[in-house]
């Protein structure tokens, strides 16, 4: 069984970026930062790591998180992992890049915005 399913919630450290691609379909990239609190063994201080990923939105859910999301707005991506590989045009080095292909974005209100971070207008590829 094979099993490409991924969960991240975290603030977008850019504004959306929207391009529409051959027969008008929108496609949208977010830079996402996701941060992970946790203790080391034997301490009681707190430490913190992030982790910086790229997420691929596409269609009508493209175009409603560029209108409606900005930098540091919170999010909940749900979607696929996807390995893209190229060579460098200019080295002629081989590249590689995993990002997000989005199938959902939940957008979380900031607790300033009133409510609770529990919720949240909810995007789907659906039109």
């Amino acid at each position: 069984m094979e099993i490409n399913r991924v969960f991240i919630a975290g603030n977008l450290t850019r504004d959306p970026e929207l391009r529409m691609i051959a027969g008008g379909t929108a496609v949208c990239d977010l830079g996402l930062a996701s941060n992970r609190r946790y203790r080391k063994q034997g301490s009681e201080q707190m430490q913190e790591e992030t982790c910086f990923v790229t997420v691929t939105v596409w269609g009508r859910q493209a175009e409603n998180c560029n209108q409606y999301l900005s930098k540091g707005k919170q999010v909940v991506v749900e979607g696929r992992l996807k390995f893209d590989q190229w060579a460098d045009k200019e080295s002629g080095k081989n590249r590689s890049k995993l990002t997000v292909v989005a199938d959902r974005v939940h957008f979380m209100p900031r607790s300033s915005e009133g409510g609770s971070t529990q919720g949240g207008y909810s995007t789907t590829g659906e039109q």
